[in-house]
């Protein structure tokens, strides 16, 4: 097997090892700001609100 061919297998078997964390934690974040900004009870959809102003998101 060639270095080049190793080098490039190593770096697949990295990027497979990586993705599915970041995967998970895409669809959580997209959960917290969508799932929990459209709650119904007033108290939990402010604090998600007053949360994304104090980081300067975006939300109306």
């Amino acid at each position: 097997m060639s270095d080049q061919v190793l080098k490039a297998s190593i770096a697949a078997q990295h990027l497979a090892q990586r993705a599915l964390p970041v995967c998970v934690l895409a669809i959580l974040g997209v959960f917290l700001l969508y799932g929990v900004g459209f709650a119904q009870p007033d108290v939990v959809h402010n604090a998600a609100h007053d949360g994304r102003h104090s980081f300067a998101f975006p939300c109306h």
